[in-house]
């Protein structure tokens, strides 16, 4: 992975501080303090950070909890339902909480066509080590949750826990690659980029050759997965674009026994009504209580 600086800038009114990577790259984040700063404090709080008063944490707050982190999806950002809603529950409870866009989204720096799924686990370990300290639970959405599990298993010590939504490793091989049709893998290996149609997006979404080849390296579903902290898989029995078996195999290949996996029949891919919502803080906070 490529080495970070620790150098953060201050967000404009409203807007997002940010994290330099030595190749000139910023990444955008938002950032809560936790109330107690004996753990969980970021090394830097800049001016974008809510820090928590005393009267401000609830009964059975979360002073000895770990911190909570999300990690959004392909071509996602950090402004989502799910980042809002998990941010509102942290502030509530007292806890320290990062929500951030990886190189070439949202509001950071860079190309989206040059990133990998390489360069963005690295975001995601710089996020970990230079924003936050101490245990944290990490929430991956689709590609975020193949983030996650990279992120975990190259810091392991500081993982106390996981919460996948409609979590999607291996996505750019089996769901691009493997069902790529002959023209569009031509096109791939003629042009380097192929533009995919979505619904999520007016503008196609455009698929990289270096995206799926260097994918390759990080694959996780054919091998065992050496985590051993505890682990909530949420999957939409509905979504059409990640298969909801992903989440049983994704259990298969965990070598922790504490995997808990919750179908929704009804479910899409986002799981980004109410309740899904709310069933994703009950969760997310039910883990930080567990394990903190």
């Amino acid at each position: 992975m490529t080495d970070t600086t620790t150098t953060t800038q201050p967000p404009t009114t409203d807007g997002p501080a940010t994290l330099a990577r030595n190749d000139g790259a910023a990444i955008a984040y938002h950032r809560t303090a936790p109330r107690n700063t004996s753990k969980n404090t970021p090394k830097e709080i800049s001016a974008n950070d809510v820090e928590l008063k005393d009267g401000d944490l609830k009964d059975g707050g979360a002073e000895n909890s770990p911190g909570v982190i999300f990690m959004g999806g392909f071509r996602s950002d950090m402004t989502g339902s799910k980042a809002l809603a998990l941010e509102r529950m942290c502030r509530d409870e007292g806890r320290g909480f990062v929500r951030f866009d990886y190189f070439g989204h949202g509001q950071s720096s860079g190309d989206f066509t040059d990133g990998t799924i390489g360069r963005w686990t690295d975001d995601a370990v710089a996020v970990l080590d230079e924003l936050t300290d101490g245990p944290q639970i990490l929430v991956g959405s689709s590609m975020g949750g193949w983030i996650m599990l990279l992120a975990a298993l190259a810091r392991p010590r500081r993982v106390a826990g996981l919460v996948g939504i409609a979590a999607a490793p291996d996505f750019t091989e089996e769901l691009i690659w493997q069902q790529a049709t002959p023209e569009i893998r031509a096109t791939l290996q003629q042009d380097g980029v192929y533009f995919e149609p979505t619904e999520y997006d007016d503008a196609p979404y455009p698929i990289t050759l270096k995206l799926i080849e260097e994918g390759r390296a990080h694959l996780l579903l054919e091998r065992p997965i050496a985590l051993h902290c505890p682990v909530r898989l949420f999957h939409g029995m509905r979504d059409h674009d990640v298969p909801w078996s992903t989440a049983t195999r994704i259990s298969d290949a965990l070598l922790t026994e504490d995997v808990r996996i919750f179908l929704v029949k009804d479910g899409d891919h986002r799981l980004s009504r109410d309740s899904d919502l709310d069933r994703l803080c009950t969760a997310v906070g039910g883990l930080c209580r567990l394990v903190g």
